[in-house]
């Protein structure tokens, strides 16, 4: 979906004589589409953090089988749940007509530009922001918690088992081992940000010199789905491990 938005939105900004209705379509549709399977990628994740804890938590008498069927019905009926919270966003979406006027003729127009604006009411314009911080702030409050009950319930576990060494030190060596946990979520929320700034903005503002300024802050917006792979992978040496483990059996398969 990130794709098609960002071919939409470059050619519908390079190209000034796509039809009205096909802009007017992209507009209501795409992007509501695409902060749904956002937001269903990410909560995924929080379901993921959230199955870890549990793990831990119950630990031999952990149930893979409930686990099993609790991650389909979530599969299922998350994108019910997020498309209800976002359902008012395709009604407030329209195209906005910027005309650049002439400096020295005003009543000249040099060009328009065609954006997709949404127009709330004060009371939809709150509603919006609150579900925008359940769905931005919302999964890393649930990561961060979940990350830090892992490592202090993995570390409560091996210090019972082995009580040679602390507590403490047990914390220190699950922190090394499990830091991935808490640096990913850190880094989405960080790279969450310019979307929720450019979302919380109201008003117009003035884009006719640098519009492409103002396309790449979007599209950054979007970073972090963009690399969820980089973000959970590289921290951790385990799941680096488990990556080249991966690559080097499935070349020999290619091979034999």
């Amino acid at each position: 979906m990130f794709t098609i938005n960002f071919w939409f939105v470059l050619l519908t900004q390079m190209n000034s004589l796509i039809n009205l209705s096909v802009r007017r379509s992209g507009c209501i549709f795409i992007e509501p589409l695409l902060k749904l399977f956002l937001y269903f990628d990410t909560w995924l994740n929080t379901c993921i953090a959230i199955e870890r804890a549990i793990h831990v938590y119950q630990g031999v008498h952990f149930n893979k089988e409930k686990s099993k069927r609790l991650a389909r019905r979530s599969i299922f009926i998350l994108p019910f749940c997020i498309s209800a919270t976002i359902i008012h966003e395709p009604l407030h979406r329209n195209i906005f007509d910027f005309e650049v006027k002439d400096e020295e003729d005003e009543t000249k127009t040099i060009e328009i530009h065609r954006w997709c604006v949404i127009n709330y009411s004060r009371v939809v314009q709150y509603y919006n922001t609150a579900i925008l911080f359940i769905h931005l702030i919302g999964p890393f409050i649930v990561n961060l918690f979940s990350a830090l009950f892992i490592i202090s319930g993995t570390a409560r576990q091996r210090s019972l088992a082995q009580t040679s060494r602390s507590y403490i030190a047990h914390i220190r060596e699950q922190l090394r081992e499990h830091k991935q946990l808490v640096i990913s979520p850190a880094i989405l929320l960080i790279l969450s940000m310019p979307r929720l700034i450019i979302s919380l903005l109201s008003g117009c503002v003035k884009i006719s010199e640098n519009p492409w300024l103002y396309l790449c802050a979007y599209f950054i917006s979007f970073a972090p789905s963009i690399l969820v792979f980089i973000i959970f992978v590289v921290p951790s040496e385990l799941y680096r491990k488990t990556l080249k483990e991966s690559l080097t059996t499935w070349q020999r398969r290619i091979r034999h």
